[in-house]
């Protein structure tokens, strides 16, 4: 696996990394968890050390499913999580509280 500097963070992140759009199951049917983690799992043991979801996700369960996983895994310090936030929550107030549901749900 290529890795690459994530900007001047000093994080080294995979080249390639995992979207987990489907864990949140709404569009292309629903993953159960044990899937997800099988995924997750897969792709770490891979090299890939980046993921990226969405707060949008499922309503939020691909975060979970992210983070459930990542605890379970024990591999929360070796990887780097990217999460999006809905478009229309754009008030500084909105950013903040939409930030602070996905770290708990990761």
């Amino acid at each position: 696996m290529e890795y690459v500097s994530l900007g001047r963070t000093g994080l080294r992140i995979s080249r390639v990394g995992l979207g987990a759009w489907q864990f949140g199951g709404d569009v292309w049917g629903p993953y159960e968890y044990g899937v997800a983690r099988e995924v997750i799992a897969k792709a770490y043991e891979l090299g890939i050390n980046f993921i990226d979801t969405a707060a949008v996700y499922g309503r939020g369960r691909s975060e979970e499913f992210v983070g459930r996983a990542i605890r379970e895994l024990g591999i929360r310090e070796h990887v780097v999580i990217a999460t999006k936030i809905p478009g229309d929550w754009h008030r500084y107030d909105d950013v903040l509280k939409a930030a602070r549901r996905s770290r708990e749900r990761v």
